[in-house]
């Protein structure tokens, strides 16, 4: 089971869009798949028209139970995508509450990391979505996956953004461990502006082989895909905003592939 955390500390810059199209590209092609939504907000749960606050159970549950959840619990959380291969783990208002119920006690960083080794066995991919904040859910997410993606909007002040996102993750791993794994994804790139142009130009000064080549353009059909409550792979499918994560995600692979033969 392959895990990818999709991680920003600044929002808006297309995590929850990120995560769900690459998820519905994976699932289209056989893979199955998992989304995971962390953030409070919810808003990856409601795009596909499931109310999180309706819900018996969510990925609150699992923080709360911690490792005396069971497989069948974990499962009986989840909720149908509407596509085939695609499954959702939706998020709850009372994650916002998590920091201050569990931030000061020990272990509670790999929490989600221990319930997906119990349902590994039933998925090929998980891609988890974060908040835009430090805490117990971006640590967790960060310490239950094999590559982190961070999406930059290409203008000046995500680029900012970026610099305090890398510093946080230097902070948070283990000096006894390797560094994540990441790839720096621009998105909302408008090749019409000046802005645009230049963001994208200083991202490839600064970072380099960790910016992945290409970009994800700005594509009004990823906004009418989410008012649709649809994957855009399903609602747009030649749109070339899906053509980019379709780009992108073949670029992961191979960096799976890659990573599995070291």
């Amino acid at each position: 089971m392959v895990v990818w955390t999709i991680a920003n500390q600044k929002g808006g810059v297309g995590k929850t869009t990120s995560t769900v199209t690459l998820g519905a590209l994976l699932a289209q092609r056989g893979e199955r798949v998992l989304l995971i939504d962390t953030d409070p907000h919810a808003s990856l749960t409601y795009y596909f028209g499931i109310d999180a606050e309706e819900l018996e159970n969510s990925v609150y549950d699992i923080f709360i139970r911690g490792k005396g959840i069971t497989k069948e619990e974990i499962m009986q959380s989840l909720c149908p995508s509407g596509m085939d291969n695609l499954d959702i783990l939706p998020s709850s208002m009372a994650l916002a509450t998590l920091d201050r119920s569990l931030g000061d006690k020990g272990g509670m960083g790999l929490i989600l990391k221990k319930a997906l080794a119990k349902i590994a066995d039933e998925y090929d991919y998980v891609l988890i979505d974060c908040p835009p904040v430090i805490g117990v859910l971006m640590v967790n997410a960060m310490a239950a996956c094999d590559r982190i993606l961070i999406p930059v909007q290409t203008e000046f002040l995500a680029l900012k953004g970026l610099d305090r996102m890398l510093a946080t993750m230097q902070l948070m791993h283990s000096p006894s461990q390797p560094g994540y794994l990441f790839t720096i994804v621009p998105t909302m790139y408008d090749k019409r502006t000046k802005a645009s142009l230049e963001a994208y130009k200083e991202l490839k000064s600064k970072y380099g082989e960790l910016v992945w080549s290409a970009v994800i353009p700005i594509d009004t059909k990823m906004r009418d895909a989410s008012l649709n409550q649809t994957p855009p792979p399903v609602f747009a499918p030649k749109s070339r905003g899906v053509f980019a994560y379709n780009t992108l995600l073949t670029y992961l692979l191979q960096l799976n592939a890659e990573s599995a033969h070291e």
